[in-house]
Formats: C-alpha cells, structure tokens, sequence
C-alpha cells in the first residue's frame, strides 16, 4: 500500500513520511562509476548507485550495502557529501544522503542494475534524478 499526501494507514494508522536512499560518488583516475538503472524510475538511465535504507541500518552502513549489491565491491572509506531534500528531485520526495567512496575489488553488477560505466567527468550524460548537481557538489568540495 502507498500512502500520498501524509494520509495514515487505514490499517495501522502510521503516516507514511519521505523514504530516505544513499548514493555513492566513486571516482577514481578522472572517470566516475556509473550504473543504467534496472528499474523505474529513469529506468535505462545513467545513475550513481544506492538505493533505500533499511530498518535498523545507518547511512553509512546502507551505502556500503547499495554499493555491494549493486557492484559487488566494497566500500573501504565514506564521507558525506550532502543531504539532498528538493521535493522535485524523485517522483517519491525521497530525501538522499550522498557519500564520497573509495572502493576495492572487481565489479560485478547485480540484479537490479542493467550495466556500468566509468565515465569521463567532463563529458557527463544527464543522469538520473540531481545525480548531476551530487556530482558538481562533490567536484567542488574535493
């Protein structure tokens, strides 16, 4: 069941609020770590990976997993590059926590991600989402 515009459950009477997702900036020597999205929305989309965090899992913790099961690597270091809470920016409002990551192991992509990439930064598509504005936020912090 989804719930729209803060109505309770009329089963539990929980409100449903904005879902939280992590993504992962991952860069390494001038080229950026992209996936095409397996699944809407922007399905067939060029996008960071993440996804939705879990029950009982913090952002850093969920990153971690995103990046796993969608790469099949993992995360070695994080750092939060901003929260990003623009209702425009998914069909959902869902509120991002984009982190910084260093990665080690091969890539292997999973189920719910059709392909990859590592991309030149200064020939970005138009990604999914404000995956573009984490990108230059991260760019202009490093």
């Amino acid at each position: 069941m989804h719930l729209k515009n803060n109505k309770p459950c009329p089963k539990c009477g929980r409100f449903a609020g904005r879902n939280v997702t992590v993504d992962a900036v991952i860069i390494k020597n001038g080229k950026i770590l992209l996936i095409k999205r397996g699944s809407e929305p922007f399905k067939g989309y060029w996008a960071l990976p993440g996804g939705y965090i879990e029950w009982d899992e913090t952002v850093e913790d969920s990153v971690k997993r995103e990046v796993l099961e969608e790469l099949g690597v993992s995360v070695k270091s994080s750092k939060i590059i901003g929260v990003y809470s623009a209702p425009g920016r998914h069909p959902d409002q869902n509120i991002n926590v984009a982190f910084a990551a260093e990665i080690e192991g091969n890539v292997k992509i999973g189920s719910d991600v059709d392909d990859y990439k590592w991309e030149s930064l200064k020939s970005l598509p138009r990604l999914a989402f404000d995956h573009n504005k984490i990108i230059e936020d991260y760019l202009k912090n490093i």
